[in-house]
């Protein structure tokens, strides 16, 4: 079942450690198939280098299991909970990736000061509000974030962060972004603390011909 979705989970999984997004056994890739609405998410506590298709876990949109021997990740509920509330949402990735997570646990948003950052995401990265205890909450509060802002990107106050896309590898790809722009902007700050944003009509004007030339159609 969803054998070719759970291969590009399974495989975007393995690109978090890669990209530096994650330690141990932390994080987590997810995709949602539209026409079955199945959700694939990995199993909680393997570590990456273990994972493979066939240990990829199939949920439904209520949390039950379809396929898959092992127990899904703990941040299920809080995958399934976005996948509900915004149905345009067909990939999620969590990570606890170190820069971008400096930025929620010091309780700072995240505003556009590089073309890449501004060309993926087009606005300042927003950051919640401490989530209450359970996947669930934490699922509203990325999913109130997300309806606020538009913003494919979440910083989690004191916790990390979630990034939801197009697709699972298209998730995966904000999260790597967003890890790059929060890494140089805590160096630039650090060259010269006194540095400005970039203007927002100039980042209107990259993340519109970004969105509308770049890649192949």
């Amino acid at each position: 079942m969803l054998e070719q979705l759970k291969e590009t989970v399974c495989k975007d999984n393995k690109a978090l450690p890669k990209n530096g997004l994650v330690l141990w056994t932390s994080g987590n890739v997810s995709a949602k198939d539209p026409e079955t609405e199945y959700v694939v998410i990995k199993p909680s506590g393997i570590h990456f280098d273990d994972l493979t298709p066939d240990n990829m876990i199939v949920v439904d949109l209520a949390g039950n299991i379809i396929e898959g021997e092992l127990t899904p990740s703990v941040d299920t509920e809080s995958h399934l909970y976005v996948y509900n509330h915004c149905p345009e949402v067909l990939g999620i990735t969590h990570t606890h990736s170190p820069y971008a997570t400096a930025f929620s646990i010091a309780g700072e948003p995240l505003p556009i000061y590089t073309t890449t950052s501004a060309a993926v995401f087009g606005r300042e990265i927003p950051l919640s509000k401490v989530a209450a205890v359970g996947e669930k909450a934490i699922g509203a509060e990325i999913v109130r974030c997300y309806r606020e802002t538009s913003c494919p990107a979440i910083l989690l106050r004191n916790h990390g962060v979630f990034t939801v896309g197009k697709s699972a590898t298209n998730s995966l790809k904000n999260a790597v972004i967003l890890e790059e722009t929060a890494q140089s902007v805590y160096f630039a700050r650090m060259l010269n603390a006194g540095i400005q944003p970039l203007d927002t009509s100039y980042t209107d004007e990259v993340f519109d011909f970004y969105q509308n030339n770049y890649g192949q159609k």
